[in-house]
């Protein structure tokens, strides 16, 4: 089963959600199927393309969101999924000022890091371990993009 973006009525990115919920908003005739990737959803009278993107008919207010929510998954997208130390793949988010030391847990002082790089660290800089960053930590422009994980190719345009 694979995933859907729901567009709002402005065609505007709102969320990703289950096919099997895009087909339910479709069926309860919420939204409209703008993309599919050519599966269909079969029941004994009805037959439905699975949407890979699909646009609501009514307009939805979303609150304003001052700034990208700083959360596991947003950091590893931001890094690659890579650690910044060495490169390898990172498993723990890391402190590169620790919050022991008067650090903040915000978008500029986490990376992530793989289990041994962390270890090494603990609560001390890096230069004083002989560990260097391979770029400098900084807040996502785009935190949508960074929430929804992998991309599918149908999402391109809307994104």
């Amino acid at each position: 089963m694979g995933r859907s973006l729901v567009l709002n009525a402005t065609l505007k990115p709102l969320a990703v959600v289950p096919a099997r919920r895009a087909v339910v908003l479709v069926l309860k005739e919420k939204a409209d199927i703008v993309a599919s990737n050519g599966v269909v959803f079969r029941s004994e009278r009805v037959e439905v393309p699975a949407p890979c993107v699909v646009r609501l008919r009514y307009f939805v207010h979303v609150p304003y969101r001052a700034g990208t929510a700083l959360t596991r998954r947003a950091v590893f997208a931001r890094d690659g999924w890579a650690c910044q130390y060495c490169g390898n793949a990172a498993e723990n988010m890391d402190h590169v000022l620790p919050k022991s030391r008067g650090g903040p847990h915000s978008w500029d002082n986490v990376v992530a890091a793989c289990r041994r790089c962390n270890s090494r660290k603990e609560n001390r800089l890096p230069h004083e371990v002989g560990l260097s960053l391979s770029r400098v930590p900084r807040i996502p422009a785009d935190g949508f993009r960074l929430s929804l994980g992998q991309l599918e190719p149908e999402w391109e345009e809307y994104l």
